[in-house]
């Protein structure tokens, strides 16, 4: 029988997750009833190869997306590296160790090579058992969307993104424990993933969810990029790590060809069998009838097992009400999950948009038809082209207390730097228009020919006489100096502790080739003050909070820097900015975050524990932090 640790075991999980570390591999390989570990693979001799990328079969999506009878499979390139068994590459590590029946899997060697010095797929056209049941695949799956993921990161910021901890590699454990839930855990530096019993009694592992694995992993890369999002504050911030993996993993899945074939025969089922299968009609590939594919041809197969672990993001947010209604004050979407839906449904809404306008501008390959593989092409690359401008913007978020408005006005600006003519895909525009329909304004009202894009700060009066160049673009303690040297233009707050977080020198490449090389620095300010002293900030402390109370007020500015060391944009959140300041206060005083007895352990292992259980705000007062 599978023995469950209990919904709240996730710490205890991770401490013996982590003492696998210390256990001889070779000397575990005890089975499960219901999973059997694959035979070890005999050491093949390493060899050179100038191969850059490795090929590795994935599932797609999740083993329910089926085509022509067999779980849907893809081959995806990853950064070729010097694997240990495992695999244990230079950023990743899985370690499959099973809490709930003391097992430990036999790693992978995943080292061998074919002919020419390339690598071979040790599970190429592998079987839908094996799929299924082969811990070994399971493992290859969750590396090869770990990487996946973390080499797109890499490629749309220009740089290595490190993981949010200490550590250069991540601990992936694909069989956790039995249970319907998977997390990340910043203090073990883990991404853990449980299985359960599906309707069917047949097992349903969370690690071979495609959009699963990488929203664990995207929470990991977006921890390190901006450490502060996890901060208590305004109810998007809390919401925001969740929407955002959510749309990072949803483009993913949308990036690959299969996926989009899928949504289109969704589409086409109507359609006479019989027809050229080369041609598809154009009114099953308009707005409308895309957006119902996504909803009914995909959302309803991926939401039947692991609802529980992913939630319904893609269902409830394209379901949502595509008009000005301002959600922004619905009691109903202050829970974090179900904010986050509201972020999802503004970009996957833009998403669809972006397609259907570029089929408008295809000629008919026969009356009243396109070219599918046009259509199919078309729809992975805009996803693949938002999933760049929606990965960049987070150099252009200000560095604490991000607003939905935030977001939208850094993913603007961030994709007109590089893409000054967007005529092709209209990105920014679908964008702008699909967060409005949503009750979502950009924060700034950006220029004639860019609206919402951030201002630049070319207007600012700066000094660089006492800084220099080259020092400026890699070293905090020499932004500091230029921060403190210009605390008043830059709207620094005077008598706060302020510190800069990291300093990033980037160069991002652009779909024509354009190289732009910047540098990204990240400053953060608090300061801690009674509730009584909150007047001389121009705050009041909200209706009954004692005067005792102690309350953090933070600020933060992301300094954008160009080539020369001539500084572009500063994006911030002031402590000095009262209104948003009295909004955060306000807010977490209503809902309890100043009861210290509430505040859990494991933010994000709490947030999908809710997330499963379909807990409401009222029940969850003060965990979302």
């Amino acid at each position: 029988m599978w023995r469950s640790l209990g919904r709240r075991r996730d710490e205890a999980t991770i401490r013996i997750l982590l003492k696998a570390r210390l256990m001889p591999r070779s000397t575990r390989s005890s089975a499960s009833p219901s999973v059997s570990p694959s035979r070890s693979r005999s050491r093949t001799p390493s060899r050179r190869t100038e191969s850059r990328t490795r090929p590795l079969t994935i599932v797609a999506q999740d083993p329910s997306i089926v085509r022509d009878g067999r779980i849907l499979t893809a081959t995806v390139d990853v950064p070729a590296e010097a694997l240990a068994a495992g695999p244990w590459g230079h950023r990743v590590q899985i370690i499959d160790y099973d809490a709930s029946t003391d097992t430990l899997y036999k790693p992978l060697n995943a080292t061998a090579h074919g002919t020419g010095g390339q690598f071979l797929d040790p599970y190429a056209n592998a079987a839908d058992r094996t799929i299924l049941r082969d811990p070994n695949f399971h493992a290859q799956n969750a590396y090869a969307i770990v990487m996946r993921t973390l080499a797109r990161f890499e490629f749309a910021l220009g740089r290595r993104v490190s993981w949010g901890f200490g550590s250069h590699q991540v601990k992936v454990a694909p069989h956790a424990f039995a249970d319907a839930n998977a997390f990340y855990s910043e203090r073990d530096e883990a991404l853990v993933f449980g299985y359960f019993p599906g309707h069917d009694g047949a097992l349903v592992f969370s690690c071979l969810s495609h959009d699963v694995v990488a929203h664990e992993t995207t929470h990991a890369l977006l921890d390190g990029l901006r450490t502060r999002f996890t901060d208590p504050s305004s109810p998007d911030q809390a919401a925001f790590h969740e929407g955002y993996a959510d749309v990072v993993a949803l483009l993913s899945v949308f990036s690959l060809t299969g996926i989009v074939e899928y949504l289109i025969d969704y589409s086409g089922k109507r359609r006479d069998t019989k027809r050229d299968r080369r041609v598809i009609a154009r009114k099953y590939v308009d707005h409308e009838q895309l957006r119902e594919s996504i909803v009914f041809g995909l959302a309803e197969q991926m939401g039947s097992e692991l609802s529980g672990v992913r939630g319904q993001p893609l269902r409830r947010s394209l379901a949502l009400s595509r008009s000005p209604r301002h959600y922004r004050d619905d009691p109903d979407f202050l829970e974090p999950h179900r904010r986050g839906e509201i972020l999802v449904a503004a970009v996957l809404n833009a998403f669809i948009s972006i397609w259907s306008h570029r089929l408008e501008t295809l000629g008919d390959v026969v009356p009243g038809h396109l070219d599918r593989r046009r259509v199919v092409e078309e729809g992975a690359a805009a996803a693949d082209r938002l999933l760049t401008m929606v990965i960049r913007a987070l150099d252009y978020t200000p560095p604490v207390r991000i607003e939905f408005g935030d977001f939208l006005s850094a993913a603007l600006t961030a994709d007109a730097e590089l893409q000054l003519d967007d005529s092709k895909y209209h990105l920014r525009e679908h964008l702008r228009e699909s967060f409005e329909l949503f009750g979502i304004t950009a924060a700034s009202r950006g220029t004639a020919t860019e609206p919402g894009t951030w201002r630049a700060a070319k207007a600012l009066k700066l000094s660089f006489s006492r800084t220099h160049f080259e020092s400026l673009t890699r070293d905090p303690d020499e932004v500091f100096w230029f921060i403190w040297e210009n605390r008043r233009a830059l709207e620094v707050f005077d008598g706060a502790y302020g510190r800069v977080l990291s300093v990033r020198p980037c160069l991002r490449i652009a779909p024509d080739g354009f190289a732009l090389r910047e540098t990204v620095a990240e400053f953060y300010q608090v300061i801690k003050v009674s509730a009584a002293e909150l007047p001389r900030y121009g705050l009041r402390a909200p209706n009954g909070m004692p005067r005792s109370t102690v309350v953090s007020l933070y600020g933060g500015n992301a300094l954008v820097f160009d080539e020369y060391g001539q500084l572009k944009y500063n994006i911030h959140n002031n402590i000095s900015d009262s209104v948003r300041q009295q909004r955060r206060l306000d807010y977490l005083w209503r809902y309890g975050f100043f009861n210290a007895e509430q505040v859990t352990t494991n933010r994000f292992a709490e947030l999908h524990l809710r997330r499963a259980m379909g807990a409401t705000l009222e029940r969850a007062t003060g965990e979302e932090w």
